[in-house]
Order: structure tokens, then C-alpha cells, then sequence
């Protein structure tokens, strides 16, 4: 059956198709905007049935063209954290989102889609509860009101819905994203380009460096959609982070050490690489004060009780993994994961 990827030439879309080929699936529907027609090389190393634009695709879905989909796994929205145009950021991902469920729900096809931490703000609860959601910027809202809608809908749901809130997502495929790009392609690119790396510095009550996020690799993220598209039956909104909140620091010397390990160098600790100036720190930015999340933590206490229970890759590993695959270093990709249903 097919499977309608949206999002499909982005960055956790793309992985998602890749790793569907892995699992042989290839009837694959690819929807996304190519305005930007360089996003093409995410998608020219996986097999697709079709490609339509973001446009074309919703009337023609709504009308049951696709035959019999197995599932949308809607990953197409702006994720600029700061776009400060809301009606463009509501369009896209909060008006679209809803015509498209509504649409999936009519013809009874599953839907796993891409939510996002930034819904719960500058708080430090982060459970899949409408008191801990407290979104900072438009982007946050346009998430959290499409997962009210969800929140609605569930009751009376006709077929599965699943919304994945991702944390700091980081991995191959997201050159394309520029400004909004992880913390750790810059911190590659910037020792590659200058052989140092600089980090935002003190603000609020985090020293330089150490602001908290739960970074999560995409072979996790990945891991967490294909769980939900093997269970159509489980419905539901949940955290896809790590569980662990480590400072900007631990990424920055990830990147470092994996570098220098490639040049045959000692690894550093954080004391020497500040003293030997591979790590700086500037002023943090003006434009995001209040509007910065300074601590992000999933607590995987609903994911865990769905079934997920595979454990993710730290940030030493899934850096170190990254790393290489931006150097050209090949691999074996990790096998698609597969769980065994709960009995």
C-alpha cells in the first residue's frame, strides 16, 4: 500500500523515506515545496513512486486519488523558530495540518505527525499535558493549537492519529536549514571552516555554554514513526527526545573530539579546550531574549508506556555518527527498527 511522506525532500521527512526503503517499502508518495530546488539531494538516494507539490497534493488526496494508503506521515511545515510572520506560519503549519487531517480522518488513513517541543516554552515540566504548554514564538503556537485539535479529535478518532513532538532533532539531511540547522552541523562547520568553535554565552541563570537541551538524534526519531506506523491501533501525543538534557558544551566538544580523533589527536576536555581557544563563547543574541528555551527535557513516561522502549544514542554517540557522515565516512545505516508487538 502507499505510504505519503510530506515534508519529504526536509530533513527528518527524507530520513523517513530512506529508512521506509530499508524496510522495502518503495510506493512511496513524496510531497514537498522545491522552491528551494537544492533540497532534491536529500531525496536522490531513495526510491519514490511519486513526487507532488505540497499544492497539488491535499485536493487530490482529500479525493481518494492514491488508492489505498496505508498511512501520511506529515512532517511538511516552516520550523524557523524565528519567523515572525504568523499568517504565513499559521497557513503552513497549523491550517494545513488541520485540512490534512481532516481529510485523513474522512477516508479513515492513519496519520503520524511532527509536533514539537517548542510547545512547551520557557517551562520545566515537559509532560504531553495542556498546563505544561506554554509555546514562546508563533512556531510553538502553530504546533500547540493543531494539538488541540488532535486533543478533540482523538474521542471520536475514525483512524489513528499520532503527534510526535520532537526535541533538538540533529543527523544528516538538515544542511538545507541554514540559521535553523542543529547546534552540532554548526559547531561541524564552524571547526571545519575556522578550527573553533563558538557557543552562545550566558543568559538567564545558565553559564556560557550551558543551556540544556535534550538533543535527540534522527535514527531515534525515525525509530519513534516507524514503532507508530506498525501500530495503527495506538493513537496519541508524545515526546521524542533522548530523556537527558545535556549542555551545548557536551555537543561542542563532541564535534571537536571526533574531528581531532580523525586527525589522530587527543581528545580535550572542556578546561583545555577553552584554554586553548578551540571553544569561545559570544554575546547571546537580543533578538531571542524571552523567546529562548534555556532547558528542554522529554519525559518519555507516555511513550514508554505505549511500548517504545528501545534506548536512544547519546550525544557522544549520535555526534560522533554524524560526524562521520558529514566527513564522507561510510557506514552500514542501522537496521530499520523493529519491535516486537506487545503480546
Amino acid at each position: 500500500m502507499t505510504i505519503i511522506v510530506t515534508g519529504a525532500a526536509g530533513f527528518i521527512g527524507s530520513n523517513l523515506v530512506q529508512a521506509l526503503n530499508q524496510c522495502n517499502e518503495t510506493d512511496i508518495i513524496a510531497v514537498d515545496d522545491l522552491t528551494d530546488g537544492d533540497k532534491f539531494s536529500n531525496l536522490a538516494d531513495s526510491d519514490i513512486a511519486d513526487y507532488l507539490d505540497k499544492d497539488d497534493f491535499l485536493d487530490r488526496f482529500s479525493r481518494g486519488q492514491f488508492g489505498k494508503v496505508r498511512a501520511v506521515l506529515h512532517q511538511g511545515a516552516c520550523s524557523s523558530t524565528v519567523e515572525g510572520d504568523g499568517r504565513f506560519m499559521m497557513d503552513n503549519n497549523y491550517r494545513f495540518s488541520r485540512d490534512l487531517l481532516d481529510a485523513a480522518q474522512g477516508l479513515q488513513v492513519p496519520m503520524l505527525y511532527a509536533s514539537s517541543a517548542a510547545v512547551y516554552g520557557a517551562g520545566q515540566d515537559f509532560r504531553e499535558q495542556r498546563e505544561c504548554e506554554r509555546p514562546l514564538n508563533v512556531y510553538g503556537y502553530s504546533k500547540f493549537l493543531f494539538d488541540q485539535r488532535v486533543r478533540r479529535q482523538l474521542p471520536v478518532a475514525r483512524s489513528q492519529i499520532v503527534g510526535l513532538r520532537y526535541f533538538n532533532v540533529y543527523g544528516p539531511h538538515e544542511q538545507h536549514k541554514g540559521a535553523m540547522a542543529s547546534v552540532a552541523l554548526h559547531c561541524f562547520n564552524q571547526y571545519q571552516a575556522h578550527g573553533k568553535v563558538s557557543l552562545f554565552g550566558s543568559y538567564g541563570d545558565y553559564p556560557s555554554g550551558g543551556h540544556l537541551r535534550d538533543f535527540v538524534s534522527v535514527e531515534d526519531v525515525v525509530k519513534v514513526n516507524l514503532f507508530f506506523l506498525d501500530r495503527p491501533r495506538l493513537s496519541g501525543i508524545f515526546n521524542v527526545g533522548s530523556g537527558r538534557a545535556q549542555p551545548f558544551n557536551d555537543v561542542a566538544l563532541a564535534v571537536i573530539n571526533r574531528l581531532r580523533e580523525q586527525q589522530g589527536q587527543p581528545p580535550l576536555s572542556l578546561e583545555m579546550a577553552l584554554l586553548e581557544g578551540i571553544l569561545e563563547y559570544s554575546e547571546f543574541p537580543d533578538h531571542l531574549r524571552g523567546k529562548y528555551q534555556c532547558y528542554t527535557c522529554a519525559d518519555l513516561e507516555r511513550l514508554r508506556a505505549a511500548g517504545f522502549m528501545a534506548p536512544t544514542l547519546t550525544v557522544e554517540q549520535g555526534v560522533a555518527r554524524y560526524c562521520d557522515w558529514l566527513q564522507g565516512i561510510q557506514s552500514p545505516p542501522p537496521a530499520p527498527f523493529k519491535q516486537a508487538a506487545a503480546a
